[in-house]
């Protein structure tokens, strides 16, 4: 063969590798087949529509022609291409022909509407050389079988299902792991013991199933785990000690469970955390001091809910990057810290990415947590890192508000309601500019309401009822705009209130949109109901004022944790 002829056929074999396999486009439009949903989402999938690689959704090696990865998810970018074609979800059967699609490494099927189909058992053998599986959010039924054979390094999104049966034994390989609300059942031992060799799993999410028994104590082989949740399960028992070894950790939730017991000194070990939720639990005992001498870079605690009694320790004024405190509903006692001045990560508002995330090696766990508030729940994420929130509601604590506090000025909400505190307002209260949320109520306050409150523009939230204060309501714009309700049950005068409000005992107030000038995150409204009553009313709303309450006090902070690609 001449030279002129060989560079031909070079070229000619260059030009058929840059399209699609034939059989890889038989392989696509058999998929198609089975699909409902895929005439509008799916349709330039045909036979005499040009190279398949040009398909949406379809991703090819520019060097092979091989399809590499199928982007299906219906809330992924490439979906938003369909443009005329529509936006309908996917739904129907999974095609066995996605097994011969060889070089597939990358698959998301998210957020279809897959809803009660059973995951065929041919499906998992796709996990031995996928490196991102992604089905979330489907509705699939079945099990999940262990992954033992795969030899790639994956990223598991299962989350959003109907799965059940007990946790799958992974491969060492796997670095992303999403179960997450989901029916699995049982305890983790098989899952988390007896492995001979240290893992590599990064990123954990077990949340919303109903996982049981004691937490194992055998993490020391998953010392690579940068993302630990094990939230709204049935775990009991106490916090391993073991947990100590996962010193690479960076974000731990295990909220909603029944554990119980002190906080394991060996979590000091941990000093990587950025978020802390052990919230609705029933631990107990003193909140350790060195959790602000050794988790300095704390930015979210959260441990509402429990049982811990005594004194705010001082060292966790030492925490300069605390944005979200959660103390609320416990037992603690005495003042609150006048060092509280120095969680400086209070004093202004972010004005980078509002993430807080965790880098891994596949990419970035992102904190979503919806935050309740007087019945109204909020679902932050993309500006989490933005929220600032102390809250300290439902204690026991003593003393004065200090002025300190008021050095604050990046705060977005301050709850320090039903607790014994006394005392005035801080008169430069006005000074936290940003507040949008502001509960003082049943406490022993007394003295006038400082005229500088006029000062809080952005508040859309104020409860100051039932305490002592006296005097007339400061006379500005901003406080008119609130209901009499948020300063029944105290000695005060002059509009919003009216004789009759004075005299009746009305519903509290229900906040409104806290945090809406951070967030456009989605907002559930939770028995919104109030209204200004007379005489006639005044034992209902009473009896209704008591009933709801102790509904709402039993909402806490919902973190759910999600996988940035």
């Amino acid at each position: 063969m001449d030279f002129a002829a060989t560079i031909f056929l070079m070229l000619l074999l260059l030009t058929l590798c840059n399209g699609c396999i034939p059989s890889e486009r038989q392989a696509l439009l058999r998929i198609k087949r089975h699909l409902t949903g895929s005439s509008n989402m799916l349709a330039d999938w045909r036979s005499g529509k040009g190279d398949c690689c040009e398909w949406l959704g379809v991703f090819c090696d520019n060097s092979t022609g091989h399809v590499t990865e199928l982007r299906l998810g219906s809330s992924n970018d490439t979906i938003a291409l369909a443009g005329a074609h529509g936006r309908l979800k996917l739904g129907g059967k999974l095609d066995p022909a996605l097994l011969d699609l060889k070089s597939l490494s990358y698959l998301d099927l998210s957020n279809n509407d897959f809803d009660h189909t059973r995951i065929p058992d041919w499906f998992w053998n796709l996990t031995s050389n996928l490196q991102y599986l992604n089905i979330s959010g489907n509705r699939f039924q079945g099990n999940v079988p262990d992954f033992l054979t795969n030899q790639a390094s994956l990223v598991l999104d299962l989350s959003f299902n109907n799965f059940t049966g007990s946790l799958p034994v992974i491969s060492l390989n796997v670095t992303v792991l999403d179960l997450s609300n989901n029916a699995f059942s049982g305890n983790m031992s098989r899952f988390l013991c007896h492995k001979k060799h240290r893992m590599k799993l990064e990123v954990l999410s077990l949340g919303g199933n109903g996982l049981s028994g004691e937490i194992p104590d055998c993490w020391e082989k998953w010392g690579s785990l940068v993302a630990l949740e094990l939230c709204d399960n049935n775990f009991s028992g106490t916090i391993p000690g073991s947990m100590g070894a996962l010193t690479s950790l960076q974000s731990l939730h295990l909220r909603n469970n029944n554990l119980v017991g002190e906080m394991p000194g060996s979590l000091s070990n941990c000093t990587e955390l950025l978020t802390l939720d052990l919230s609705a639990n029933r631990f107990s005992g003193a909140i350790p001091p060195w959790m602000g001498e050794r988790l300095s870079k704390l930015i979210i605690i959260s441990l509402g809910s429990n049982m811990f009694r005594g004194r705010i320790p001082d060292q966790i004024c030492g925490l300069t990057c605390l944005q979200i405190l959660d103390l609320s509903r416990n037992y603690l006692s005495g003042n609150i810290p006048s060092c509280i001045k120095n969680l400086t990560a209070m004093i202004s508002r972010n004005r980078s990415d509002g993430k807080i995330s965790y880098k891994t090696s596949k990419g970035c766990f992102s904190d979503n947590i919806a935050l309740t508030m007087k019945g109204v729940v909020f679902d932050y994420s993309s500006t989490l890192k933005l929220i600032k929130l102390v809250d300290l509601s439902n204690n026991n604590l003593t003393g004065e508000i200090p002025e300190e506090m008021t050095r604050l000025i990046g705060l977005l909400s301050l709850n320090l309601s039903r607790n014994h505190l006394v005392g005035k307002i801080p008169g430069n209260i006005g000074a936290m500019n940003t507040l949008e949320c502001v509960d003082l109520s049943e406490n022993s306050l007394s003295g006038e309401i400082p005229e500088s409150m006029n000062r809080l523009t952005f508040l859309s939230y104020l409860n100051l009822s039932y305490n002592n204060l006296s005097g007339k309501i400061p006379s500005g714009t901003q406080l008119l705009t609130f209901s009499s309700s948020s300063f029944l049950g105290n000695k005060l005068h002059g509009p919003p209130l009216t004789n009759a409000s004075r005299d009746s005992k009305l519903v509290a107030p229900i906040s409104s949109n806290v945090g809406e000038n951070v967030d456009t995150g989605t907002q559930v409204n939770w028995l919104i109901i109030w209204t200004e009553c007379g005489f006639l009313f005044g034992f209902l709303c009473v009896f209704f004022y008591v009933w709801f309450t102790d509904k709402l006090d039993s909402c806490i902070f919902s973190i759910h944790s999600r996988l940035i690609s």
